[in-house]
């Protein structure tokens, strides 16, 4: 076991040195690996972020239904009760026009504009909360809604929230396979420094063969170089989007503040920084042993 630990000890020391040899290849190298990585992992941010928001936006789905500007009180009191009868309707709440008007001249900039009305623009209103809330119980209901008489008109007040997770579902394709493109680039960045790595050391590895050397023990320092790149160009990756991170807390809170509600940017969570390294790490082991199983054993037969 101690001579097992000995031996990969010195080939994560020999990978080490071989990186820090050439230091500017080294750190053009990691660059590219992080800046490859950042791409995916950054929009995977994002949408993480933008789908935790849409999941804290995404409350029980609400149909509005607004009456014509003609309907009686007592056409809203016979539709109340027909709405309080309904089978798909778990709950139900009036909302009347004075209140709207009220709630209306209060806001900043519209009390002028309402009092030159000759007469209040707003119609009585009900909030129903559905029994089933899957998006095609709903939106039958809101059809079914729309054609009783006194409605004007009917809105799914939830409706942009899925429309937004559809659209997020779709971004997150779009990342995953960014990812794997990129993925591929550094299996192949990983390839050729590998196989750079072996055409310089052919002689050694041969003197090493012809004195008894396993393969296991030739291929293991080049794995280690793979690996270890992989993993300190995912830890820039890793930087980078912390710092986009950052950048973005400040312009992302204002516009909250705009818009009166709480967003704020997220950087990685630990477990997804640890599946970076980890996936960067084996990319790079993965690229290193595409590379050995070509180049060495080429060097074999020849």
């Amino acid at each position: 076991m101690n001579v097992w630990l000995v031996q990969h000890g010195k080939a994560f020391n020999w990978a080490l040195r071989r990186l820090a040899a050439t230091p500017l290849n080294t750190l053009l190298s990691l660059l590219a690996i992080g800046i490859a990585l950042a791409l995916p992992a950054g929009g995977q941010m994002l949408l993480g972020n933008a789908m935790q928001f849409a999941r804290n936006a995404a409350t029980t789905p609400q149909i509005s239904l607004f009456l014509s500007l003609d309907a009686s009180r007592k056409s809203s009191d016979e539709i109340a009760v027909r709405l309080k009868k309904h089978a798909g309707v778990k709950d139900v709440r009036f909302v009347p026009r004075e209140d709207t008007l009220k709630r209306m001249q209060a806001s900043e900039g519209l009390a002028e504009v309402i009092a030159a009305l000759p007469k209040n623009p707003f119609p009585d209103a009900f909030v129903v909360i559905p029994h089933d809330e899957s998006p095609n119980a709903v939106e039958h209901l809101r059809d079914e809604f729309q054609r009783w008489p006194k409605i004007e008109h009917v809105q799914l007040d939830s409706a942009w929230v899925r429309r937004l997770d559809a659209l997020l579902r779709l971004s997150r394709i779009g990342v995953t396979l960014l990812a794997a493109l990129l993925g591929v680039g550094l299996v192949a960045i990983t390839f050729t420094t590998i196989r750079l790595q072996v055409l310089t050391l052919r002689a050694e590895i041969e003197v090493s063969r012809l004195l008894g050397a396993t393969e296991n023990f030739i291929r293991r320092p080049f794995y280690y170089f793979g690996a270890l790149q992989g993993l300190l160009g995912g830890g820039i990756a890793w930087l980078i989007v912390l710092g986009m991170a950052w950048l973005l807390r400040g312009p992302v809170a204002e516009l909250a503040a705009l818009y009166n509600t709480s967003i704020a940017i997220h950087p990685l969570t630990p477990d997804a920084s640890l599946l970076l390294l980890a996936l960067a790490a084996g990319l790079g082991w993965l690229g290193a042993a595409l590379s050995l199983g070509s180049h060495i054993s080429a060097g074999e037969s020849g």
